[in-house]
């Protein structure tokens, strides 16, 4: 059973998401059943991969017993199974809180939640860059409905740009694949990368081409700026429990650039090797200090949030542009902390917003909130977390991405980061302000039930818990960092050791 644990982050939820779809007119209750037992094992899942790919080995899986580099491989290493746990994380505290009410907006939400999960851990497992173009799409189309889910004027404005800048950009990303392919001869990811060292150099063009064009995607996925501008509308219009799961989905971008750039366009691809550097790190600033004017500007506690995960992009793609060891270990770190988070701030949103009637979150004067004590303590707790404050997480994070900059990229990133930080500060006192303070009438809306109180808390409290955890987790992190830096590790697991595998 232990040699198929690979496969499972994504037969679980497809076979969880076929049941899902075939009785979407079933009953509410047994579909709620089914999708949160699915995602819960998921979790099981997750810590059984990190627990297998904590020793350092990397482990693949051979679909259809077809060796690499000629089949379709999953790949296990630190990196992937961190992944995979995050994203189960993330969903479970997603689910539980849709099943207070969020999910009978549509009969299907369930089903494609699912399918959503099975693309993304997909993404994260594959070992072939055409299957990650396939768990793109897999992820994308399940998103393009779940954005939808509920109707509305703002929802359907909101998806029509995303569907179509991700059109685009798959377009794009199919074209790459198709001139890296024709310039190696392969799609194996670590076969890819033993080519390149070998590449003639008149072939070393197309391929830097391809490079290029695999950025400009993955730099839409993850929203970098100039390609940033659908994110927060998107984000904002979408129901709290698919904003809050869409917090990874920036992710799957960061881990693309990670991926693809430390493993083919490694120290072993020579003269192409960090094609992506300048421009992640100038990118990543840029992107920084335009998210932070955007934090600023907001007027919308959901608009809020969807600026505050730009941010979150831009000191992530910070850290893959300093390209070290420490920096890696640190924004992995990081990663993990801002995904939780905002995750939670997402769901908050919409607590909040529910017991301010009209004003809903509107960052204006409405009326009080008939839970508001419990509410201002997780939105002081997520505010402090995210802006980067001590002694939460975020603090760790940011200080350890922070450290990591050398002496010349530290009179760049250290004012612009701290910059941000402040701007988040202050648009986030305002809003608690506004919220909490700024209020007239009787209190309104009806109590919250407990599954939308255990989805804010579960995700908002990784926070403490990351910081309970640091040690572990940086170790974990750091380990993951060293490993990626090494690619031979992981083209020697494929390609030496491919007729042991199971």
């Amino acid at each position: 059973m232990m040699q198929h644990l690979i496969a499972l982050p994504i037969v679980l939820p497809l076979v969880a998401g076929i049941l899902l779809l075939y009785s979407r007119q079933g009953e509410t209750r047994l579909k709620r059943l089914v999708g949160v037992f699915a995602t819960l094992l998921l979790v099981v899942v997750g810590i059984g991969l990190v627990a297998r790919a904590a020793g350092g080995e990397v482990t693949y899986y051979a679909l259809g017993d077809w060796q690499p580099p000629f089949g379709i491989v999953l790949v296990l290493d630190r990196l992937s199974a961190l992944m995979v746990l995050l994203t189960a994380v993330l969903a479970l505290g997603a689910v539980v809180f849709a099943c207070a009410g969020d999910d009978e907006q549509g009969s299907n939400f369930h089903g494609l939640f699912q399918w959503q999960l099975m693309g993304i851990n997909g993404a994260f497992l594959t070992g072939d860059l055409f299957n990650l173009f396939v768990f793109f799409e897999v992820l994308l189309l399940a998103s393009y409905a779940l954005l939808l889910h509920g109707g509305g004027k703002a929802r359907i404005q909101a998806g029509v740009h995303y569907v179509v800048l991700n059109l685009a950009g798959s377009s794009l990303f199919l074209i790459a694949v198709g001139v890296l392919y024709g310039a190696t001869g392969t799609l194996n990811m670590a076969d890819m990368a033993v080519r390149l060292a070998e590449l003639p150099a008149e072939r070393a063009g197309l391929v830097s081409a391809g490079a290029l064009m695999l950025l400009v995607v993955f730099g839409l996925k993850a929203a970098i700026l100039p390609l940033y501008f659908w994110l927060p509308r998107a984000y904002a219009a979408a129901p709290a429990p698919v904003a809050a799961l869409f917090a990874i989905m920036t992710k799957v971008g960061i881990y693309a650039i990670l991926r693809v750039y430390s493993l083919i366009f490694g120290e072993q691809a020579g003269p192409l090797a960090a094609l992506e550097q300048p421009w992640v790190w100038w990118l990543s600033l840029a992107t920084l200090a335009a998210a932070g004017v955007g934090v600023l500007a907001a007027r919308d506690l959901r608009l809020l949030v969807a600026y505050l995960v730009l941010v979150s992009v831009g000191t992530l793609l910070a850290g893959i542009g300093m390209r070290s060891p420490e920096a890696t270990a640190a924004l992995l770190y990081y990663l993990v902390h801002t995904t939780l988070v905002t995750g939670g701030l997402f769901l908050l949103a919409e607590l909040i917003g529910l017991q301010r009637g009209k004003a809903g979150t509107r960052l204006v004067r409405g009326r009080p909130l008939r839970q508001g004590g419990w509410l201002a303590g997780l939105f002081f707790l997520g505010a402090v977390a995210v802006a980067g404050l001590p002694p939460l997480s975020g603090a760790i994070g940011k200080a350890l991405v922070l450290q990591a900059a050398d002496a010349g990229q530290r009179l760049w990133l250290w004012p612009i980061l701290l910059a941000t930080g402040l701007f988040t500060l202050i648009a986030l006192s305002r809003a608690g302000s506004t919220l909490f303070w700024r209020s007239r009438g009787e209190p309104g809306g009806e109590p919250l039930s407990r599954r939308r109180w255990f989805g804010v808390a579960w995700l908002l409290g990784a926070s403490p818990l990351l910081v309970v955890l640091a040690g572990p987790v940086s170790d974990y992190t750091r380990a993951t960092a060293d490993q990626l830096a090494r690619p031979a590790i992981l083209i020697d697991s494929l390609l030496s050791t491919a007729g042991d595998a199971p």
